[in-house]
């Protein structure tokens, strides 16, 4: 009888390994930061805090955290992770180093996060020129949503209070452009709150959207060019009025409580004038109507809003509300855009839920936690996980196609990112051998041959 062994290969292990450079599939986020322009971006916009003779560009610390965390990492000492690697990442500052950037960042408040957020535009700008017909505004109109997230802390930190979820944290506002179906999603705004701030707060609602029409090309802010999408937590008079005051720059589709004058008008619609929901593909959806409400006095509401309300059978378990009819799950959303029809209008605003999956893929990316103390200090680190999700949005919008487009970070991780390669010097060229039977080689190397073809910035 043969000695069983287990269900494992065995293998020796020693050190002393060379020309193995681990974490090579990285390579692609630094190439799209090369060709984004996004290190020379950063690194004039931060400037004024390059301190004479310091050794360390304060650009490429911030865009080597940025990387870190796009590669997994969730605080500041997973920096290592390149530092480990100078073939790849070039030298890469010390834990001191990069802590005392951040200190003198944060404590610069407002001029600091302006400068980044600066940069990532004149990025986001080339980028999108670069990408083309796979660019969020290929269509002519860009869509941002609006949403909050639940950041739990699990230690006393600045702001840290007890959440409308029971729970004991932040609650940031986030905004994303949406890529459509055939993409992910990048960010545009992130505005950290305290825990207890309310989902449907005007202020900070106007906030985020204007840190996020900043973020966007000029010529896509005329127009109706740009649709703002949230759900019932910006619903409100102010935010929407705001909104409505922008009405030759905006359009916006934004859920609606089902108030009591909503309701008691649902109850009058004719039951000939409830049209069926419709899908992606233009079939009709079974079980969902939609209908516009008219006549419904809006006082305190801009003109020319409109209100469409849906109608759905819940699914087996669900509990109605009280202001459901006849048994039909009601939702509302009202919209400034006055032309297509209804169902559109209301598939257009459903696809929101979009966002649901970039707030997952940021948790994934560094928003699971925010792993300083300060406020000041906690902001710029949202800004750090802006900067890591911009990376990963651009690289497949340059570089991948097909079912690859749409990886989620997690997966780009796991088959590109991780990826060992050797590293041969030869003519004065540094070359990455990836190995031949890795099953996603040719979609690396194929990526950076894309990277690669287009024009340098400048």
């Amino acid at each position: 009888m043969k000695k069983r062994i287990g269900s494992y290969p065995s293998a020796r292990v020693r050190g002393g390994g060379r020309a193995v450079v681990s974490q090579a599939g990285s390579v692609l986020l630094v190439e799209t930061i090369r060709k984004s322009g996004l290190d020379t971006a950063i690194s004039a916009a931060l400037a004024p805090w390059h301190k004479a003779r310091a050794v360390h560009d304060p650009g490429k610390v911030l865009l080597d955290l940025a990387l870190a965390v796009a590669m997994g990492g969730d605080c500041l000492a997973d920096v290592a992770l390149l530092r480990a690697e100078p073939a790849v990442f070039g030298p890469v500052a010390s834990e001191l180093t990069v802590s005392r950037l951040i200190t003198a960042l944060a404590q610069s408040g407002p001029k600091a996060l302006d400068a980044i957020r600066k940069a990532r535009a004149e990025a986001r700008g080339r980028v999108w020129r670069l990408a083309g017909t796979k660019s969020p505004a290929a269509d002519g109109q860009v869509t941002v949503d609006i949403d909050g997230v639940l950041v739990i802390a699990h230690s006393e930190k600045q702001d840290a209070t007890p959440t409308w979820k029971k729970s004991f944290g932040h609650h940031p506002l986030v905004a994303f452009v949406d890529h459509g179906q055939d993409g992910s999603g990048e960010p545009a705004a992130a505005l950290l709150r305290p825990g207890n701030a309310g989902s449907n707060t005007a202020a900070d609602h106007i906030t985020a959207a204007g840190l996020a029409l900043a973020q966007l090309p000029k010529r896509l802010r005329r127009g109706h060019q740009t649709l703002i999408r949230t759900d019932s937590g910006g619903g409100t008079h102010e935010f929407v009025n705001w909104l409505s005051r922008r009405g030759r720059w905006l359009s916006y589709s934004v859920g609606m409580t089902i108030t009591t004058d909503i309701h008691q008008a649902v109850l009058k619609i004719p039951a000939s004038a409830w049209t069926p929901a419709v899908e992606a593909g233009g079939q009709t959806r079974d079980g969902a109507w939609i209908a516009e409400i008219g006549g419904l006095p809006l006082a305190g509401w801009p003109t020319g809003m409109r209100l469409i309300v849906r109608k759905e059978r819940p699914h087996p378990g669900a509990q109605l509300r009280l202001t459901d009819v006849d048994g039909n799950r009601l939702t509302c959303f009202a919209t400034n855009t006055k032309d297509g029809r209804i169902a559109d209008l209301e598939l257009r605003h459903r696809r929101r839920a979009r966002a649901e999956d970039r707030i997952r893929n940021a948790r994934d990316t560094g928003l699971r936690n925010l792993p300083l103390h300060d406020t000041s200090q906690n902001q710029l680190w949202l800004e750090i996980v802006s900067l890591a999700l911009d990376i990963l949005a651009w690289m497949p919008m340059l570089s991948l196609g097909g079912d690859a487009r749409r990886w989620e970070p997690k997966k780009l991780r796991l088959r590109l990112f991780s990826a060992a390669a050797r590293l041969v010097t030869t003519g004065r060229r540094r070359w990455l051998h990836f190995n031949p039977h890795w099953p996603w080689t040719n979609v690396i190397t194929d990526a950076i041959d894309r990277l690669q073809a287009l024009p340098n910035p400048g």
